[in-house]
């Protein structure tokens, strides 16, 4: 199936892309209002999460650049010592532009 990416084509696809997402994001709160949320249930949400972000994150560590891995290092420091995620990410994000800002000049 082939959609036109001129004009009218690419709201089409815009739109089947927010509709797949609107439908998995009710799907499982409609889903998950049918279990009960015990302890069990919150300990593997939890680790849901972290193993979504590990999986993201391991790949680019192996065959990305070294601005890559010194962001994800500066992440995973950052995240140890002040516990929060969003300066984490800033860190990670400043050190990639900085390391990339430097060697490309």
């Amino acid at each position: 199936m082939n959609v036109e990416t001129a004009g009218l084509g690419v709201l089409v696809i815009i739109l089947a892309m927010a509709s797949v997402t609107l439908a998995t994001r009710w799907g499982g709160v409609f889903v998950m209002s049918f279990v009960p949320i015990g302890y069990r249930v919150k300990q593997f949400i939890h680790a849901m999460s972290g193993s979504v972000l590990v999986a993201i994150l391991a790949p680019l560590a192996v065959t990305g650049d070294n601005g890559a891995r010194l962001a994800l290092l500066a992440t995973a420091v950052t995240m140890l010592l002040l516990k929060k995620p969003l300066p984490a990410i800033a860190a990670g994000i400043l050190v990639a532009a900085l390391f990339r800002q430097l060697s490309s000049g």
